[in-house]
């Protein structure tokens, strides 16, 4: 499919309805404990779409490990984060911490759809992904106490199947979670909850043939 017919052809179907939980499982090893999910906190994620090298590429962020408040620190998630009081929905929340963790500003975002909401019980987040698209980035200017690197990955890296691994993981406190499934982005384990809305993301393009 040509460049120009992705999007559209993309938005048709994250209109529709889309593969939900079960796709989103598909990347988890232990499932989800909605436990506290009545008390969440709203939150929300942009999966940010642009062409490089003739190729459509999306925007991960490595985390930070500076504040030990951060239960994500030093993982790979997207740009994102809580719904404050002056945002008027969850889409200005995604847009507005994209640019304030990357730089990229809002004029430049279209936004194209949504995917499933996911509950991450770690932090009580009730986390809303949104699909997004912006012209080519020249540059960014990640924000320093939360993000220590911006990576590009190709959209064919997530559709190729040699990325999905499973590793043993160790996280707070030294404990061990086994045979965790992950994408493998150039060496970065990509596990979580962003994995899990990657994989409902890749089953939406599975059903597109990219070009």
């Amino acid at each position: 499919m040509e460049h120009h017919k992705f999007i559209p052809a993309l938005k048709l179907l994250v209109d529709a309805e889309k593969p939900g939980p079960d796709a989103q499982m598909l990347m988890s090893r232990f499932g989800r404990n909605q436990i506290g999910l009545e008390k969440a906190r709203l939150a929300s994620v942009l999966l940010l779409l642009f062409v490089k090298n003739q190729q459509f590429h999306f925007i991960l962020t490595k985390r930070t490990s500076n504040s030990p408040n951060d239960k994500h620190g030093g993982q790979i998630s997207f740009p994102g984060g809580s719904k404050d009081h002056e945002d008027e929905n969850l889409q200005i929340t995604a847009i507005r911490e994209t640019f304030e963790e990357i730089g990229v500003e809002k004029e430049q975002i279209e936004i194209i759809g949504e995917l499933t909401e996911l509950y991450i019980p770690v932090s009580n987040f009730l986390v809303q992904p949104y699909i997004g698209v912006t012209n080519t980035i020249e540059k960014y200017n990640p924000q320093p106490q939360e993000v220590e690197d911006v990576l590009e990955i190709p959209l064919e890296m997530l559709l190729n199947e040699s990325s999905v691994k499973s590793k043993n993981i160790t996280i707070n406190k030294g404990l061990v979670l086994k045979d965790v499934p992950y994408f493998d982005f150039y060496g970065h384990v990509v596990w979580g909850a962003t994995a899990m809305i990657l994989s409902e993301f890749k089953e939406v393009v599975k059903k597109i043939q990219v070009k």
